[in-house]
């Protein structure tokens, strides 16, 4: 064997050691880094070797000493005074769209219908509140039909989330990955408060019920969105404890996710726990997590 032949042997090994120490890292001690982004890099860096991990490397650096820095927020969150920034509005569009809760009011009934049609034909899904105003209606056509829709979207709904709750206590290897898929499922309609009360607190049961088997089965694969989902849909029923549960699990596994800190933020609203709710915010400005406009708005509001 010849030693350029040596010297690329001794290369892959170590690009090889490198790539596991990489995804050891993100596996088991930062797990704020999602599962699929460590295993991409890990991929790239794999097949090419020195050249990967070099280039995430510089990539880091940059990232670390040139484009990240703390975030000031005390003229932001503090301060009463914002810069309002004027957009030319979009004339024609806002001649042409309306949402359906204003639709309502209309008197044309077959606008007014012809519209009902057009959300209908979308996602229903994305549109179940809305919908549920036409049952209001004056336009009786509109009232029923909205309520046909609604009535067949929620049923289907309600099989869905039996399917799969059915499936997930045979406790089979696809367990977890039917878990993930109803959290994301409910919390999308669970969200839009269609439901009775008493219903609404049944299916937020199976949801808290169904992420306590993924938490204490795989914990690393619930994501931060996941936590929120649960934790604000309990928040949602005014159950502060099991709420309280999620988002301190939540801020102990995501601790640089900013939906880990506005979870807790708004459950110490809703519980007046005052002491909590600033220390929670002082933890939050004194963080290297970006925060959004509307966290600003939010936090601005609750102060």
């Amino acid at each position: 064997m010849t030693l350029s032949e040596k010297a690329f042997i001794i290369l892959l090994v170590v690009n090889a050691l490198v790539v596991f120490i990489y995804c050891i890292f993100h596996i088991f001690w930062d797990k704020e880094e999602e599962q699929l982004s460590v295993f991409s890099k890990a991929v790239v860096m794999m097949l090419s070797p020195l050249i990967g991990p070099l280039v995430f490397f510089a990539a880091y650096l940059l990232y670390r000493f040139v484009f990240s820095k703390t975030v000031d927020l005390a003229d932001v969150v503090f301060s009463k005074d914002r810069v309002k920034t004027y957009l030319k509005a979009d004339e024609e569009r806002g001649r042409n769209v309306v949402s359906l809760e204003e639709a309502l009011v209309v008197t044309d009934k077959d606008n007014l219908r012809t519209l009902m049609m057009n959300v209908v034909r979308g996602n229903i899904q994305k549109s179940l509140y809305s919908i549920s105003l036409a049952l209001n209606s004056e336009d009786s056509e509109t009232s029923h039909y909205a309520a046909s829709v609604l009535q067949a979207a929620l049923n289907e709904f309600r099989n869905n989330v039996q399917k799969c709750y059915k499936e997930i206590k045979k406790e089979e290897e696809s367990q977890i990955d039917y878990i993930l898929i109803l959290i994301d499922y409910m919390n999308r309609v669970l969200t839009q408060k269609v439901f009775t009360d008493m219903e609404q607190s049944s299916f937020v049961d199976i949801m808290d019920e169904t992420a306590e088997i993924l938490y204490q089965k795989e914990a690393r694969r619930m994501g931060s969105k996941d936590y929120e989902a649960v934790s604000m849909n309990l928040l949602e029923i005014k159950d502060y404890e099991r709420s309280r549960k999620w988002c301190e699990r939540a801020l102990v596994q995501y601790p640089k996710m900013l939906s880990s800190y506005t979870c807790c933020l708004k459950l110490y609203f809703s519980m007046g726990e005052r002491e909590l709710f600033f220390k929670t915010l002082e933890d939050l400005k004194y963080s290297n997590i970006v925060i959004d406009k509307e966290t600003l708005e939010m936090i601005r509001v609750f102060s």
